[in-house]
């Protein structure tokens, strides 16, 4: 009852690494569980500061039941300006609770297991959205540490993608990406610094920027029945958004914080242009056409955190590889 371990990035990575498929299937189960009522997943809440207006640190938490039945909280910061010093612009942690008594039993480094349960995410969508696991043209915006895992996961799934274009501002990271894909995940990978050229004739767009207000704002920017994976949230303009089918994680949590749906609500006063949530079309409750661009907007669930943290940290027991800390609550009766 009283054990708490500790499991360390390098850890997490490797156990993510070997698991990705069932990284993808435990998160297609969170998303049905959290549809079927089973889970809490309060709003995120934001610490900001007066000198820093694009930095933030947002605490997750969230309680997951089913098969979990764990509760926990997520803390990550998201520092954009690490980018500029050469460091991951994201760092997290995450405290995973024991339900019956409410006592912490592990702290895992969470910035691999955010990005996983991210990037898991977003070929769930692909694939459930697509409806298989074939891109003529796949295109990536942002070429960051997000976009690499989605990458990953996306090979992992055994996706056949015939093109790779990879577009950043700075097109040394873009390089570095398709370098990656090409080296590492056997994909045919291209550059290009021109973004209507990026998006042009791509069966998915992956949005994985650290945009903070929409500047794809052109309404012929995505094709119908393109599959756009809003991963960043707010690249895209109110407008196309309203025009488009829009799939979301959790419709509540997803419209707000001036995320791209959250402005389309702001703009014309309704929610009517959301279609639905994922879970919803896992179980066929709502559907897409070919007749308009379709976009996927996860505001990025605590619950899934807790599925993916879970799985890491059964992994990580079993093996072996967790650190247990012993005697870490100072006293463990009453008297």
């Amino acid at each position: 009852m009283f054990e708490f371990s500790v499991i360390g990035g390098r850890t997490a990575r490797d156990i993510i690494g070997r698991s990705r498929p069932e990284i993808v299937r435990e998160v297609r189960e969170t998303y049905l569980t959290h549809d079927e009522g089973d889970s809490v997943n309060p709003d995120s809440y934001f610490l900001r500061f007066p000198d820093k207006p694009d930095a933030r640190i947002i605490a997750l938490p969230a309680y997951l039941g089913g098969k979990h039945d764990v509760a926990g909280i997520k803390w990550i910061g998201s520092f954009p300006g690490n980018i500029d010093h050469g460091i991951p612009r994201a760092s997290a942690a995450l405290l995973l609770n024991d339900y019956a008594t409410g006592y912490p039993f592990a702290l895992l480094e969470a910035s691999q297991i955010s990005a996983a349960r991210t990037a898991a995410s977003a070929v769930l969508a692909a694939e459930q959205l697509t409806g298989g696991r074939t891109a003529r043209r796949l295109t990536v915006v942002g070429a960051g540490i997000i976009a690499r895992n989605i990458l990953e996961f996306f090979a992992a799934q055994e996706w056949s993608v015939d093109t790779l274009v990879v577009h950043d501002q700075h097109p040394e990271y873009g390089r570095a990406l398709a370098g990656y894909a090409t080296d590492s995940l056997g994909y045919r990978a291209e550059t290009t610094d021109d973004l209507r050229t990026a998006l042009d004739v791509a069966d998915v767009v992956v949005l994985a920027t650290t945009a903070g207000e929409p500047y794809i704002l052109d309404p012929r920017a995505f094709a119908p029945g393109q599959v756009v994976l809003n991963i960043s949230l707010r690249d895209i303009g109110p407008e196309i958004v309203h025009d488009s089918y829009n799939i979301v994680d959790d419709i509540d949590h997803c419209l707000k914080a001036n995320t791209s749906p959250h402005l389309a609500e702001q703009k014309y006063g309704n929610r009517d242009f959301i279609t639905g949530t994922l879970a919803q079309h896992i179980r066929g409750e709502v559907t897409t056409r070919p007749d308009k661009p379709v976009i996927f907007s996860p505001f990025g669930l605590g619950v899934l955190d807790l599925a993916v943290g879970a799985h890491v940290y059964r992994a990580a027991t079993e093996a072996g590889e967790a650190i247990a800390i012993d005697d870490f609550f100072g006293e463990t009766t009453r008297w």
